[in-house]
């Protein structure tokens, strides 16, 4: 099943389905009749066969209202006809049933996984729904080259390569690269950027690539890199670790002090990446673990990735349509959605008994093609995890329901609709302001959760770009940006302030054009996983109060007129657009003010208003024989000497 970039399964109703709002107004659409809805049903059920399958409710405008799966869809559906037993839930959902369509599996681990797909793509408004569900990055280690790339990656692995993860956030995954291109000095740029090169980038002037590209580096070694690699992010990295200090000690003893210092950061960023592990998770292998918590009507799970002994991030979710259920209803629930996407660890650790275990663990084999073992630790090693995760989620919903203010809502829905893996920290928004390509200013705006930081505001005097061309002056300006901050914290590992902080998101206002430009120069500078949206006018230039939102792989999305989100982001647009402008204008009245005489090196505004009075215009001055310059007041033989040699300087 193919998936948007976002990680949702297409859906033919696609944005409508995927609102929770529009799920909301399909229940309450439908004109309810209980008894209706009964023979709707009856009428399905006595042709079933008590086979396992999958069974949809769907309403009288064709909308799902629910999915179930089941071991004998007959006994199943035959449940809901017994009104009386049924929660006041399932009763609405009954009378607002018209119709079912059913498909029969071989089995109920079938069916779990059946529907578990059905339900992320209708978005049915009376199952538990996992709507934190975006997809997860991987770092992938491409096997299409003689020089494989290391890159994170996200959607369907269909590249040749290993794939290490999944890993919680974006954030984790970067993280995670940028010390192992630091270990193991493996390139991280495209393909056709890679043959490009007839000199080393600036990532091999940081140490942080080999440089296969122009030959530093020949196969044979750049493939031993590869192998540490492939065993560090295996598990075996304290065998990588000694096999790197045996190296050093072999150059410290050849006096080769310059290749053993290269060992040395390597055993650094080695630590590093350790050191970063939250959690002590030795002798555990490969295993994910969840804990749920439950307060005020709402449900959190804690989810912990364990890979090879080492912590590769954790994540929070909070499913929605809880209502009614038992928590171990929604957390199976929970399970089956979030492994129809992420491939199962070998075991899955959880704080609780669940009374379907063993059809999930029948169906998460099926998925991953080897033996996954579900348990609930009651001691040792895996039980502290557990205990962890627990604490972790009672946190996480206490921070969820503290949340509740809009300006919080507002980022995670901004969140959402830009597609970006966490709530973002630091936004940058970037315009340029000139006119007709003269006086032009390059403009930087940054705002967080906590409002707009002003501190942080930048600009950019453009240089190279003299012409009316707004994408070379976006090129620039991001250009500029970037490579002062790789240079200020090529590693990421700070979190600095103004040119050394790496920004969550990036906004242009601009569109495909601007997009375009920005794009291949953070490609140029070996950066690709900085998101990216581009804010444009909508087609009667922002009259009706729409705006137009590019995203780099050409997709365009849109929000509707009175959305909060869209304001704010207009906010964040008109407040690049008033520094920009602002800029400018400042630039463009020095340059109104200016005179030729600013350009004379030692001239200040004293004696430039001396000459002035004096000869009445700066050409007049440029014209003055040096006999001339000596009789202005307060300049001396040798200031008169300096002014007649700058415009005569042939004598």
């Amino acid at each position: 099943m193919t998936r948007t970039p976002a990680g949702t399964p297409p859906h033919p109703k696609g944005a409508d389905r995927f609102n929770e709002d529009k799920a909301a107004y399909t229940v309450r659409g439908s004109q309810p009749d209980l008894q209706a809805g009964l023979a709707a049903i009856r009428e399905v059920q006595r042709t079933l066969p008590p086979r396992p399958g999958v069974y949809r409710m769907v309403d009288a405008r064709g909308d799902v209202l629910y999915v179930g799966k089941a071991r004998a869809l007959k006994n199943r559906v035959a449940n809901y006809l017994q009104v009386d037993r049924l929660p006041m839930r399932l009763k609405r959902m009954v009378a607002q049933t018209r119709e079912m369509t059913i498909v029969t599996t071989n089995s109920e681990a079938e069916a779990l996984l059946l529907e578990a797909q059905l339900i992320k793509r209708f978005r049915p408004p009376y199952n538990v729904l996992l709507r934190d569900d975006k997809s997860f990055p991987f770092i992938l280690l491409r096997a299409d080259n003689d020089f494989p790339r290391i890159m994170k990656h996200r959607g369907a692995r269909r590249a040749k390569g290993n794939y290490y993860g999944p890993f919680a956030s974006a954030g984790s995954v970067n993280t995670t690269i940028n010390a192992l291109q630091k270990l193991f000095l493996l390139r991280s740029c495209t393909d056709s950027f890679f043959s490009r090169r007839d000199r080393p980038c600036l990532l091999y002037q940081i140490k942080r690539c080999s440089a296969p590209c122009v030959g530093r580096i020949d196969k044979d070694g750049y493939g031993e890199l590869v192998r540490q690699a492939k065993d560090f992010l295996a598990g075996k990295s304290s065998a990588v670790q000694q096999e790197i200090e045996v190296q050093m000690a072999e150059a410290a003893e050849k006096l080769d002090f310059e290749t053993a210092a290269m060992l040395r950061d390597r055993l650094r960023a080695a630590t590093f990446i350790q050191g970063s592990q939250a959690i002590n998770a030795q002798g555990v292998g490969d295993a994910d673990v969840f804990a749920m918590a439950e307060k005020g009507g709402q449900i959190g799970v804690q989810a912990f990735f364990i890979r090879g002994g080492q912590n590769w991030g954790h994540r929070a979710f909070f499913p929605r349509h809880t209502e009614e259920l038992s928590h171990e209803e929604v957390f199976s629930a929970f399970l089956a959605q979030f492994y129809e996407e992420v491939p199962p660890a070998r075991t899955i650790l959880l704080d609780r008994e669940l009374p379907d275990c063993v059809l999930l663990e029948e169906a998460f084999t099926a998925i991953a093609e080897r033996k996954v073992e579900i348990s609930v630790p009651q001691r040792g090693d895996r039980r502290r995890l557990i205990e962890q995760a627990s604490r972790n989620a009672a946190e996480a919903l206490d921070r969820r329901l503290a949340e509740s203010g809009t300006q919080a809502k507002i980022w995670r829905e901004m969140a959402e609709f830009l597609e970006l893996p966490d709530i973002p920290q630091r936004v940058e928004v970037y315009d340029n302001s000139h006119i007709q390509g003269t006086n032009a200013v390059g403009a930087m705006v940054v705002a967080g959760p906590e409002g707009l930081l002003k501190n942080q505001y930048r600009k950019f005097n453009i240089k190279t770009a003299q012409t009316n061309d707004d994408f070379a002056m976006m090129r620039e300006v991001l250009n500029r940006r970037f490579a002062r901050a790789l240079k200020d914290d090529p590693d990421r590992e700070t979190s600095g302030k103004g040119d050394a902080a790496w920004p969550d998101l990036v906004l242009l206002d601009g569109g495909k054009g601007q997009m375009s430009s920005v794009m291949d120069t953070l490609e140029e500078l070996g950066i690709e996983d900085v998101p990216v949206v581009g804010v444009a006018k909508g087609p009667h230039h922002g009259r009706d109060g729409r705006e137009v939102f590019h995203f780099p792989d050409g997709r365009e999305k849109t929000l509707p007129t009175n959305s909060p989100v869209l304001f704010h982001l207009q906010r964040l647009r008109d407040e690049v657009h008033r520094f920009a402008i602002g800029a400018h204008r400042a630039k463009r009245s020095r340059s109104i003010q200016a005179s030729p005489l600013d350009e004379i090196p030692g001239i200040g505004p004293a004696r430039k208003r001396a000459l002035l009075l004096h000869f009445g215009t700066a050409g007049k001055v440029r014209a003055a024989a040096l006999k001339d310059l000596l009789r202005v007041p307060g300049v001396s033989e040798h200031v008169a000497r300096q002014i007649y040699d700058f415009y005569h300087p042939g004598g």
